[in-house]
């Protein structure tokens, strides 16, 4: 070991210094003062060299935080927008005369709603997932392995889950179409009544007798809307073939003008009411049809209450509706002579089978 003498003094070791070790450790070897400084150097120069890389990734992952979460925000408020403008002119037509007709504010509401729900998922789904990617693409991450591990798992939930995605997406063009809303009175084919509430998954719909039916969307194979546009009122008047039918239609017309002149049925009738001709002509009846525009969901109110009106007429005008209560006369009936007389009986005649059968037989002869 070489020593330096300092002037005046003794000599004095080279200056050098180790972390404690252990007595055994294989590499209980001193780190000289110089080797700390020349390893420090190159950690420093190490780090300036990538910090600019370092500064370069974060600066990338922060702006597209930012432009991610600004991107959501500004779409998010913009369908929010949208939805309180259909919302507001479904409320501006619910104002006017015919408002309550035509459009069902909480029809239109919820459906709006979810309209809104769904494109407001959608669009955070497609841009938070695409700023994600572009963040693991900054880390030099392969994503060729992870879209493919994705494709599979996802080709994998669709076929676990094709029932419910099925009803999600029937659920989804059913409102985007506008097939049926709140208070509609539908035949879905597996069930019919009003529906109560429409879901992206679910509908659900109230029977007649109050039972309530969730039927899957996907499920649904045809549907019938008996609250869209309007409905048709159909009665059927049968009548005697030997009434004058000029006189019945005149009758019947009468009845149904003073009806169309009265409330609440000057507004649930939307057309006049009209005499199609017969339907049926037999050799004891003869069958007329009677048919009126009314309103959709009261089709079965103004049948009863033109059935009503035309039967009070037609007996105020001594027109007999077949299948009526026949007028009873006030003279007494004659007893028929007939009635003591009884029947002709086989017995009588002794050249009936029956006589010779019942006629007992001769006893022989037994002395001959």
């Amino acid at each position: 070991m070489n020593c330096e003498r300092l002037p005046g003094g003794p000599p004095v070791p080279p200056l050098s210094w180790s972390a404690p070790r252990a007595a055994d450790d294989p590499t209980n070897v001193p780190v000289t003062l110089d080797e700390a400084a020349e390893k420090a150097t190159d950690a420093a120069g190490w780090v300036e060299q990538n910090w600019s890389t370092w500064l370069n990734t974060g600066l990338k992952i922060v702006l597209i935080l930012v432009v991610a979460l600004t991107l959501r925000m500004l779409v998010r408020k913009a369908l929010t927008k949208l939805i309180d403008r259909m919302n507001r002119s479904a409320q501006a037509v619910e104002g006017t005369a015919l408002g309550g007709l035509l459009v069902n504010a909480e029809r239109r509401r919820q459906r709006s709603e979810a309209i809104g729900s769904v494109l407001r998922s959608v669009a955070s789904f497609l841009i938070l997932g695409t700023a994600g990617l572009m963040i693991l693409g900054a880390f030099k991450i392969d994503l060729a392995p992870l879209l493919a591990s994705a494709g599979v798992a996802g080709v994998a939930i669709g076929f676990g889950a094709r029932n419910l995605v099925t009803d999600f997406l029937s659920g989804v063009f059913m409102i985007l179409e506008d097939q049926y809303g709140v208070g509609d009175s539908v035949d879905a084919g597996v069930a019919s009544g009003e529906v109560v509430e429409v879901g992206l998954r679910v509908t659900k719909l109230r029977g007649v007798d109050g039972e309530i039916w969730y039927v899957r969307n996907g499920e649904i194979k045809r549907i019938g809307n008996l609250s869209q546009g309007w409905a048709t009122a159909a009665v059927d008047v049968t009548v005697r073939p030997t009434e004058d039918l000029d006189r019945v239609s005149a009758v019947i017309t009468e009845a149904a003008e003073a009806m169309s002149k009265e409330e609440p049925w000057n507004e649930r009738l939307w057309g006049p009411v009209e005499i199609l001709g017969l339907t049926e002509v037999l050799l004891d009846s003869m069958t007329v049809r009677v048919s009126a525009k009314t309103m959709p969901g009261k089709k079965l109110g103004v049948e009863r209450e033109l059935r009503w009106r035309i039967k009070r007429a037609l007996d105020e005008a001594g027109i007999r509706i077949v299948g009526g209560i026949p007028p009873q006369s006030d003279e007494p009936k004659q007893a028929d002579p007939t009635a003591a007389i009884s029947a002709p009986s086989a017995f009588a005649s002794p050249s009936s089978p029956q006589s010779a059968a019942a006629t007992p037989l001769p006893k022989p002869d037994l002395n001959k």
